[in-house]
């Protein structure tokens, strides 16, 4: 039985393992990639229902992972495939669930349930099967709304790594400099790619103050993806502005982009249902060229998407470079007087379009620039 808070209940078969799971029923509208949205950290907490009707044809292997475990809090889908058929499959996608203790639900009418997750909004949910389907209706909902809500939980603490570790540059990649990754629910994926352009990168468990950053003397700085509410994400957002003032050259993405939003002075708030999938289409308005993109986010930054605004907290203007075609929410923010910026999307296409693959190499610009700007203040002085 899927449950919603407002008393909707969807009855299907069990899928996974059996039990009760409790998140924040949102759906996911990629056709392709379900094992990168399972083990992507950013949907801790969360009870996935994926549109695509057909799920698990192509199994899951160990090379696709994009964390160390799968991350949802449930899994919602219509047909499970009853074999898997992919050269690459070294399981399939029940084993997993089961593996993992992830309770799901399959057969029901997961069209029906989107259109109620797009018109109420994204709202706490429950999976019961097992023992727990003997529960009362009433028993069952008393635990679905009892349960926190998405606004104000901070889940980094929960996803992130638990000791520093450090990934080298690429083999013959000409080496950039060093970054600092904060953890906040990194991919693999985006540690391979920074390493692959030329950066030696250092990832920081969240918890990780301003002084030990200051005192691995980074090149740079990068906020990862990740979940839960960036208001209830202070000390993140007071290191960053401390960072910033350093000069640090600046890239976040997701939930990186809503720290950067607060660290400059603007609010966030939370979407009705937010982006999640990878066919989500931005206009880049530097370019004038729509990409499609990766993303996963409930919350955004609230800043106008048209003109320089000056940054209440002092960093000069900024300007919104990125949105989204569909709903016009900021997808992305430039500082013009600070070496930073951020997108609301998921660069490293896993799995999804590789149209903003590019932000790497702007990156690596930045970091390159302000490395020769600095050269040439320090010799002339």
């Amino acid at each position: 039985m899927l449950v919603l808070e407002d008393g909707t209940r969807y009855v299907g078969r069990a899928y996974g393992a059996t039990g009760r799971s409790l998140g924040e029923l949102v759906f996911s509208t990629g056709m392709t990639g379900y094992q990168e949205t399972l083990t992507d950290p950013s949907y801790a907490g969360q009870i996935v229902v994926m549109t695509a009707p057909h799920i698990g044809n192509t199994g899951v292997n160990d090379a696709d992972m994009e964390s160390r475990n799968i991350w949802v809090a449930g899994f919602v889908v219509r047909d499970p495939a009853r074999r898997i058929s992919n050269f690459r499959a070294e399981r399939s996608l029940d084993e997993d669930l089961v593996g993992h203790d992830v309770v799901g639900i399959s057969g029901i009418d997961t069209r029906a349930v989107t259109r109620r997750i797009r018109d109420a909004g994204a709202m706490r949910g429950g999976v019961f099967s097992g023992a727990d389907i003997e529960l009362s209706d009433a028993e069952q909902l008393t635990l679905v709304r009892e349960q926190e809500s998405m606004a104000g939980k901070n889940l980094s603490s929960v996803v992130t790594t638990k000791e520093r570790y450090e990934v080298a540059a690429a083999d013959g990649v000409d080496r950039v400099g060093s970054i600092a990754v904060l953890d906040l629910g990194v991919k693999r994926s985006t540690v391979q790619y920074l390493s692959e352009h030329g950066f030696d990168v250092t990832v920081l468990p969240a918890a990780t103050t301003i002084e030990e950053v200051r005192a691995l003397a980074p090149d740079s700085l990068f906020y990862s993806n990740g979940p839960g509410d960036p208001a209830a994400s202070d000390a993140q957002v007071t290191m960053l502005a401390e960072l910033l003032r350093d000069g640090l050259p600046f890239f976040g993405i997701c939930f990186g982009n809503q720290l950067l939003g607060r660290a400059l002075g603007f609010d966030t708030y939370k979407l009705p249902f937010g982006h999640r999938g990878i066919n989500q289409p931005v206009l880049d308005k530097r370019t004038g060229r729509v990409e499609i993109t990766a993303q996963n986010h409930g919350f955004a930054v609230d800043v106008p998407i048209e003109g320089e605004i000056d940054s209440p907290a002092g960093f000069g203007r900024v300007q919104v470079s990125h949105y989204s075609l569909n709903d016009s929410v900021v997808e992305g923010l430039e500082c013009l007087d600070i070496p930073a910026f951020s997108v609301q999307f998921h660069p490293e296409a896993a799995a999804g379009p590789h149209d903003a693959f590019y932000l790497f190499d702007r990156f690596r610009s930045l970091v390159l620039n302000r490395a020769e700007a600095t050269d040439s203040t320090t010799q002339g002085a």
